[in-house]
């Protein structure tokens, strides 16, 4: 599925043609908010690993006020990153992305300070990747004062992490896949339907960084997974079931769609080799307990990303008997104030 060796554009050549004509000269400070999103029709597998262009079409909603506040200014020669109040080594793995990244901007010796603040945990299945990226590339607009269009924000965002190119939009969005080798179609679009009922409560199994990080654990599957190959087709039949359940509010139209759609991604995961496994014990008990619930009438449905947390779908008129049944669950609403 990579199509990197047909495709000879880099990540510079498209920071490049989006710059072309701007500033490269730093102001004193820029800083952004951007929220995380979780797909309910979920992005997984690429065609070309350099630009970070997928194989699918994905389809989001934002977690409201949760995702990440960056805030960038110019540093001393080396980069200082910063996250939730400390500092950290500059051979981390969080620090040395975020600094692969600046590459791209950076005028000649200079070097950044990012100070980062999730409000989610990080690395831990729930889409910090993507707000921290999104959120980086606005600060980044605000600094350098290139004031660009939303759709080129997102392109930008993409390079860094895939999914955050949905992040720069709130509410329900869809990351169009496009066609061009150069990604230049590959971007999100947000969608006009709002839902002020739908509610989303996050149930945190663990808060630990992932052993294998999505973006491995992507390759391994598209590479070796023999389901694999159902996926595209999958995605295909879940993008107009979940369009078309936004546009009605059909609820479980929409749960039934995304609940599926996430087990199928799990699914090609489990079949690759070695198998990538984000479940853990609890996860499952979780997913049993859904189950249970949906069966003894309460609309809920879960959706899940390459992590062990769970998220559940439901509406706000069945919150308090949800929040009775899963302690210190976190509730969302996307659209509420």
């Amino acid at each position: 599925m990579d199509g990197g060796s047909e495709n000879m554009a880099t990540k510079r050549d498209i920071v490049g043609r989006i710059l072309a004509g701007r500033g490269m000269k730093p102001g004193a400070a820029g800083c952004a908010f951007a929220p995380a999103n979780i797909a309910l029709v979920k992005y997984w597998g690429k065609r070309d690993e350099e630009l970070n262009l997928p194989v699918t079409s994905s389809l989001s909603v934002s977690l409201g006020r949760l995702g990440s506040e960056v805030e960038i200014q110019p540093a001393g020669p080396a980069d200082v990153v910063v996250l939730n109040g400390q500092e950290l080594p500059p051979d981390s793995s969080f620090a040395r992305r975020v600094s692969a990244y600046l590459d791209l901007f950076r005028p000649a010796g200079a070097g950044f300070r990012v100070d980062a603040r999730n409000t989610i945990p990080t690395a831990a299945g729930f889409a910090s990747s993507a707000s921290g990226f999104a959120a980086l590339v606005r600060a980044l607009d605000q600094l350098f004062g290139w004031r660009l269009e939303t759709r080129e924000l997102s392109i930008l965002a993409r390079l860094g992490s895939g999914s955050a190119c949905r992040s720069v939009y709130e509410g329900f969005v869809e990351w169009r896949a496009g066609e061009a080798a150069d990604g230049m179609d590959s971007y999100a679009v947000p969608l006009a339907e709002t839902w002020p009922d739908l509610r989303m409560g996050l149930v945190v199994i663990s808060g630990e960084e992932k052993a294998v990080g999505s973006r491995a654990g992507m390759k391994r599957t598209v590479e070796t997974s023999p389901l694999y190959r159902a996926w595209p087709a999958k995605v295909a039949a879940d993008l107009p079931e979940v369009r078309a359940a936004i546009r009605e509010r059909d609820f479980h139209r929409l749960g039934r769609a995304a609940e599926s759609n996430a087990l199928a991604m799990h699914a090609t995961m489990i079949a690759a080799w070695p198998p990538v496994i984000y479940w853990k014990p609890e996860s499952l008990a979780v997913m049993k307990r859904v189950a249970e619930l949906r069966a003894q009438g309460l609309a809920v449905y879960f959706t899940m990303d390459a992590g062990p947390n769970l998220k559940l779908l439901f509406e706000r008129k069945d919150e308090f008997a949800l929040g009775a049944k899963f302690s210190g669950l976190q509730v969302v609403a996307p659209f509420g104030p």
